[in-house]
Parts: structure tokens; sequence; C-alpha cells
């Protein structure tokens, strides 16, 4: 059996307020917002996530890991500080989506799934992000989209990105 952590209070309190949402008898519905919360302070959904949200929940462990591994919004193994997703659906790859993918993987020296040595990037591919009109599309971290991705425009975020890193 894995061991739990120690979640911060700020956390915490994200997770309950998505589990008051619910029916006392059906919180196990907030699965998914517990383990979006869970992720964003830990930077992963580890192990120790599952088994600490699934005590939350009063729920099998197995049950928050068929959650966590079926979605791709959750990250089941360590990636970089930034989480780049690259948008590879047709509608993409037909205005330039490949282009973009193939940029971004020969700047950054990885391929899909793999973080850059240093660990500031993670590359993944992924579904339809909903703005086909706007592609090639990326998001960062899960919470920005980027659009019309040229080569210019991935140097400018790659650069604006490292400088972030450095900052904080």
């Amino acid at each position: 059996m894995t061991t739990t952590l120690q979640l911060s209070d700020k956390t915490m309190t994200d997770i309950h307020r998505n589990i008051a949402k619910y029916p006392p008898e059906h919180k196990q519905s907030a699965v998914m917002a517990c383990l979006i919360a869970a992720q964003t302070e830990v930077g992963w959904v580890s192990p120790e996530v599952i088994e600490t949200i699934a005590q939350i929940l009063e729920m099998p462990s197995i049950a928050v890991d068929e959650v966590a591994t079926f979605y791709n919004m959750y990250n089941t193994k360590k990636i970089g500080k930034y989480k780049l997703v690259i948008c590879t659906n047709l509608p993409c790859q037909l205005t330039h989506g490949e282009t973009a993918a193939t940029y971004l993987k020969e700047k950054l020296g990885i391929g899909y799934n793999e973080t850059t040595p240093c660990g500031t990037f993670t590359l993944k591919e992924g579904e339809c992000m909903g703005a086909c009109g706007d592609s090639p599309v990326m998001l960062v971290n899960d919470k920005r989209m980027c659009s019309f991705m040229s080569k210019e425009k991935i140097d400018a975020l790659l650069n604006e990105l490292r400088a972030e890193g450095k900052a904080a």
C-alpha cells in the first residue's frame, strides 16, 4: 500500500469545495476535480496522490487510478515545469500542425512523451482542442492555449517560458 501525502490547506479547501457540489453519498463524483487540484500542487498524479484522493473520497485506489489513467489531462508520470501539448488532429495537420510539431521536437531535442534533460519542457501529442480555426494549436500546462503556432511564435513562447522559469 502506498502512503498518503499531506496536501496544502489551499488544495484541501479546493478539494472540499468540489466535494460539496455533490450529495454526500455521491462525493466520488468529485474525483476528477480532486485529481486536478492535487496535480496542480504536486505537479503530477503520483501513487501517493491517488491514495490520498481515494482516502478523501472513500473509494478504492484502483477506481481513482482508472480515472487518472483514462483521461489525458492527468500526468501519471513526472513532467517538466512546462507541459507543451500540440494538437495532431487532422484540421491542425492540414494547416501546418505537423510542421509545428516537427519544429518543436527539433528545438527541444525530444520526442512526444519525453522531457528535456534540464526538466523544463515535456512534449505531448494532443487531440482536438476545439480551436481548429486557430491551428496549429498548443496548450501550455493545460491552461494556456496558443494559436497559429508558426516557427517564430514557437521560438517566442519557448524564450518566454525559459525566462519565466529562471525568474521563479
